[in-house]
Order: C-alpha cells, then sequence, then structure tokens
C-alpha cells in the first residue's frame, strides 16, 4: 500500500479515472496488482486477464508504467552505491567473519531472453544454446546488492564484463575507500572481493588457496550466489525465460526486481 499510495500521488497513469462509457475503469490498487502478479509469478500479460480481467495492452502499460515508477521513487535507496558508512558496516561484518577489508561477493547470472530477435542471437548465445543476458552484481551477508550492472551479452569473458563493470571506477581514479587491516602481519589499504575461481587474479579479487581456508572463502562466497537465489524466487520473471524482446525494458524490470 505504501508504493500504490506513492504511485498515485506521483504518476498519472495510476489513479482511477472514468473510460469512454462513462464508468469507473481500473482502480490503482488494480493496476500494481496486475504489474506484481507478473514480476512474481513470470506469466504473461495475457495470463492476468484470468485473474484480473486487464487486457494484454493494458497489462504491459500497467507493468511498464510500475517498472519505470519502482526505479524513479526507490532506485536512489535500494541502488544506490555504498556510502561510507555502508562500508564501514561492512568492513565490521567482514572482520568478524574473518575476512578484513571484506566488501562483499561478486558474481554473475543468467537471464535467458526467449524472444531474442534474431539479429542478435549470435551475439548473445553461449556454449547453452540459449541467448541470455549477464546480470553481474556484489551482494553482501544481508543479501543487500550494492552494485548491480546487467544487460552484457554471454558471449563476453569475465575481463570484458569486468572491464565494463563501473564498480571498480573508483579504484581506477584512486578514489576508492582506505581501509587498514593487517594479514599475517602485513599491512593492507584496499578493500576487496571475494570470488571464484574463474574471475583474473586481481589485487581487489581473493579467491580461494587452500582446503582450510576455501571451505571458509566459499561459506562467504555464497553470500551473492544466495542473493540471486532469492531473487529468483521472490521475482519468478527473472528465472523464467524472459517473453520480451526489448533490452533496455528488460533492463529495467531486472532492476526494478533488484
Amino acid at each position: 500500500m505504501h508504493i500504490v499510495d506513492q504511485l498515485i500521488n506521483e504518476i498519472p497513469f495510476f489513479p482511477q479515472r472514468r473510460v469512454a462509457a462513462g464508468r469507473l475503469g481500473l482502480s490503482p490498487l488494480h493496476k500494481c496488482t496486475g504489474a506484481i502478479r507478473m514480476l512474481e509469478y513470470g506469466c504473461a500479460a495475457d495470463v492476468v486477464d484470468k485473474y484480473l480481467r486487464i487486457g494484454e495492452t493494458t497489462s504491459m502499460k500497467c507493468m511498464q508504467h510500475f517498472v519505470d515508477s519502482i526505479i524513479l521513487f526507490f532506485g536512489d535507496e535500494y541502488l544506490r552505491k555504498p556510502t561510507a558508512e555502508d562500508l564501514q558496516k561492512l568492513f565490521i561484518i567482514g572482520e568478524i567473519r574473518g575476512f578484513p577489508g571484506m566488501m562483499g561477493s561478486i558474481d554473475c547470472m543468467h537471464w535467458e531472453c526467449k524472444n531474442c530477435p534474431t539479429a542478435w542471437k549470435c551475439q548473445y548465445t553461449r556454449a547453452s544454446g540459449k541467448p541470455t543476458i549477464v546480470l553481474e552484481a556484489v551482494a553482501s551477508q544481508d543479501l543487500w546488492i550494492w552494485h548491480a550492472f546487467f544487460g552484457l551479452p554471454c558471449t563476453l569473458n569475465d575481463i570484458n564484463i569486468l572491464d565494463r563493470f563501473p564498480v571498480f571506477n573508483d579504484i581506477f581514479k584512486e578514489r576508492a575507500p582506505k581501509y587498514k587491516y593487517v594479514v599475517n602481519g602485513n599491512q593492507y589499504s584496499l578493500g576487496y572481493y571475494l570470488t571464484d575461481g574463474i574471475y583474473p587474479k586481481w589485487a581487489t579479487f581473493i579467491q580461494s588457496i587452500s582446503s582450510l581456508f576455501a571451505t571458509q572463502q566459499e561459506a562467504c562466497r555464497k553470500d551473492v550466489v544466495r542473493a540471486f537465489g532469492v531473487l529468483q524466487a521472490r521475482f519468478a520473471i527473472v528465472k523464467n525465460p524472459t517473453l520480451i524482446w526489448d533490452k533496455e525494458r528488460i533492463g529495467k524490470i531486472m532492476r526494478a526486481c533488484i
């Protein structure tokens, strides 16, 4: 209801109005329910008509306006970069878990694009034989996604994806936050992310080394995998193959779900 009230006051599409026949049209709650139902169950637009009596075209408009509004009103809070206070909390949690200087775990997730245009299929298809779009993200223990970069074709290798990932911009521009910590008698000042073995051996990545360390590292690195699992469980639209062909709209749906 908090979301519905926000949309009623700010977005002209959502308030209830009279149609050409003179009767009242869809209520704001009706429109939002249709959009949320499509996101949660991953169903096609025409399926909503059986439950809510909303036509396919209207359902698509509801979801489009709903997704745009969610990003507009809540993006600054839920899609923000970690502040200095956020980073301090992440560093404290990382030190408690045995990884001082850790800022989270990084990994990628693939979203299958069922109706990918023919001209794009070779670019977006890899070994699986199905075109997918990559989400590269950083998540913490509480499943909060701090960085999300979506829209790259799956044929890109890890180096090319990382080159486009904006999370390292502050490091390249020497604006990365400083945090002093000591490991094995050596002092360090920059934070790092936990990764699996497919990532390059950069100073900002910590991969598994020995058996004991690997067990502890993988236990913490699973944070981002759990975040992807909860995201897909909560919003089935990002788990099922997407039926939308417009990549910009697909990207907005992913951001709204995050």
